[in-house]
């Protein structure tokens, strides 16, 4: 993060060009000072979904035992 106070007008010129364009969404690129973002979730999605399932039958499970009991 840039934490000085002022910019040289070619810095300025730069930010300015680079917050007009308009965001490329057919085409995203990561940041290179994000590698997170370049990686995979490598099963995160499935992790997501075993958790939901197991949370889904456990809510059935005591919904079921508070009706019949």
């Amino acid at each position: 993060m840039d934490t000085r106070e002022s910019k040289t007008p070619e810095e300025k010129k730069a930010h300015l060009t680079e917050e007009r364009l308009p965001e490329d969404f057919a085409h995203p690129e990561p940041d290179a000072e994000q590698p997170e973002a370049k990686r995979s979730p490598k099963g995160v999605h499935w992790l997501v979904l075993g958790v939901a399932i197991l949370g889904g039958i456990f809510l059935i499970t005591l919904l079921v035992s508070r009706l019949g009991g």
